[in-house]
């Protein structure tokens, strides 16, 4: 066990290492597929961060966009006007994201299904609804002049570290602990589980991850507008999750780059059929509905299972 762990720590600094020399030639990458590969670094953490609480805890939240909002905004907030850091930034956007997931876990986690997820979709709406009232970062205006501060190696180091640590969470007695209440919240708490105080975790674990990503986000995009934090963002995000495999980590990560880099080869089919009508949506959808059908449980949604049979 000891050398297995040994092992784990090898494999990062080594993973942190392969990243380092990356971003020592990303200055060469082209700049259209370099912002391809940043967004889709910012997209695994969304996904994983709420896979752990829709896909391994089995609630259904639809307010990630709202997490992410308030990571973005705060962490450029601090750079911005107190020339924080970057790292620190980074951290306190996704304390204060967890701290408001915290907040609006208490009283909502007790709720199930559909009720959670109409919950955790109004305050969404409600932290966007404040951003854009709130003149000290833009408002309605926007908020521009973030400094440039992400890059390759800040997005992927979080990357690593999110996907580490999922994985850890996943493996300890709290990841079983947090899987027993997706399968049967009843039994676990027969059990002795403590479900509100897991879930409530697992809630917080997601909002920090998202906030973290906002950060990333804002400091790339150097401008933040309350409208690119709809409804429609955590819809995205939550489709990366179903789409990879609720509760499958592995999966999860390659359907976010999936779906970053999908929207972009689609352009092509624009160009291909000579039209003035955008037909990338619609061929999106086509292949989201063909995948549900044909591969409902996910990418890899059934691989963990499958492992645990043989």
């Amino acid at each position: 066990m000891e050398n297995l762990k040994k092992f784990r720590y090898l494999f990062f600094i080594l993973g942190v290492l392969i990243i380092y020399l990356v971003d020592l030639i990303s200055p060469r990458i082209n700049p259209y597929y370099f912002q391809i590969i940043i967004f889709a670094g910012i997209n695994i953490v969304l996904a994983v961060s709420l896979n752990v609480i829709n896909g391994l805890c089995g609630q259904f939240s639809l307010g990630h966009a709202g997490f992410m909002a308030v990571g973005a905004y705060f962490s450029s907030f601090l750079t911005f006007y107190y020339h924080t850091s970057f790292p620190l930034a980074l951290i306190a956007g996704g304390i204060l994201a967890g701290l408001i997931g915290l907040g609006v876990g208490i009283p909502t986690l007790r709720l199930r299904g559909d009720y959670l997820a109409i919950a955790t979709l109004g305050m969404g709406e409600i932290i966007r609804v404040i951003l854009f009232n709130l003149d000290i970062v833009g408002g309605a205006r926007g908020f521009p002049g973030i400094p440039k501060y992400t890059n390759f190696f800040w997005v992927y180091l979080v990357v690593l570290i999110v996907l580490v640590s999922s994985y850890n969470l996943l493996k300890s007695p709290q990841g079983r602990a947090i899987l027993s209440i997706r399968e049967d919240e009843i039994a676990s708490e027969a059990m002795g589980v403590n479900t509100t105080q897991f879930k409530i975790f697992a809630f917080i674990f997601g909002a920090f991850w998202a906030g973290v990503a906002g950060g990333l986000w804002a400091h790339y995009l150097q401008f933040l507008h309350p409208s690119s934090f709809t409804f429609m963002k955590s819809v995205e995000v939550l489709v990366m999750i179903v789409l990879g495999g609720l509760g499958s980590i592995s999966g999860v990560t390659i359907s976010a780059v999936f779906l970053t880099i999908l929207p972009e080869l689609l352009r092509y089919v624009k160009v291909l059929f000579n039209t003035t009508v955008d037909p990338r949506m619609v061929i999106y959808s086509l292949l989201l509905i063909l995948t549900m059908l044909l591969r409902p449980q996910g990418l890899l949604g059934g691989y963990r299972r499958k492992v645990r049979e043989q």
